[in-house]
């Protein structure tokens, strides 16, 4: 007959869950990644530019400076580094707490 312990139980079910919050910080830190990398792309291709710039916005395509544009993405890209530090945190911050229940497991289950 199996014997069932709820404190491993309960631990399993942490692990899944941290699991699962860990992959989404992930997926979230890459797609920032991706951001900053179109971001970086624009601004190299903005000092390029020698005539008008349009940028999109909303629906519409409106003319602006090419020092306003620059500005706008200059502001995005450290807004997005910012969310990019924070995220790269709570992943380790995740990592951490999932090997800490990896060992809470690993013991429960020896004294099984």
């Amino acid at each position: 007959m199996e014997q069932r312990n709820p404190e491993l139980e309960r631990a399993l079910m942490e692990y899944q869950n941290a699991e699962r919050q860990l992959q989404s910080v992930m997926m979230q830190k890459h797609q920032l990644q991706l951001q900053l990398n179109e971001i970086g792309v624009a601004l190299e291709e903005l000092g390029k530019a020698k005539s008008d710039i349009y940028r999109a916005v909303g629906g519409i395509v409106l003319k602006t400076t090419k020092a306003e544009a620059e500005k706008d993405l200059k502001e995005k890209k450290e807004l997005f580094d910012i969310r990019l530090k924070a995220l790269s945190q709570q992943e380790e911050k995740m990592k951490s707490v999932l090997l800490r229940i990896q060992k809470e497991i690993e013991g429960k289950a020896k004294g099984m």
